[in-house]
């Protein structure tokens, strides 16, 4: 099988830097398009912002300065066709529910999560809910 249009999604994590890499080498093998994705996860800031109104605004210069890092380690890497989409909400549900059907994505590139098993069963893991929820194949890169 070959893929087309791949989502990566990127957080800048460490599990997140290896996923990045196979995502790489998968959309050079197919010579697929790239789509970089961060979502803000709006629920980690919403009761803190009623104190700092500045938290949306370094939360969004965080995520283009990291997608525009991913960009440019892409380009270099040999990739050709890249992009990137920064959206809003919880990552769990945009990344499979948002992004990767805007780009009609036929593969998810995600990192597995550190949340260890009481974790995960209180709140899920995010690559687990992206697994569950896409409609195109998954990868969750270790």
């Amino acid at each position: 099988m070959k893929y087309t249009k791949i989502v990566n999604a990127v957080d800048g994590s460490k599990a997140s830097e290896t996923a990045f890499k196979k995502a790489v080498e998968i959309t050079k093998r197919n010579n697929a398009h790239l789509i970089l994705a961060h979502v803000v996860d709006t629920r980690t800031f919403a009761t803190a912002e009623a104190y700092d109104k500045s938290l949306s605004e370094r939360a969004e210069k965080y995520a283009k300065d990291l997608l525009n890092e991913y960009v440019e380690n892409a380009k270099e890497a040999g990739v050709e066709n890249v992009s990137l989409m920064i959206k809003y909400g919880s990552p769990k549900v945009v990344i499979a529910k948002e992004i990767a059907p805007e780009y009609d994505a036929d593969l998810i590139i995600v990192g597995a999560t550190g949340l260890n098993a009481v974790e995960r069963f209180l709140i899920g893991s995010v690559s687990e809910s992206i697994a569950r929820y896409a409609k195109c194949d998954v990868l969750i890169s270790r």
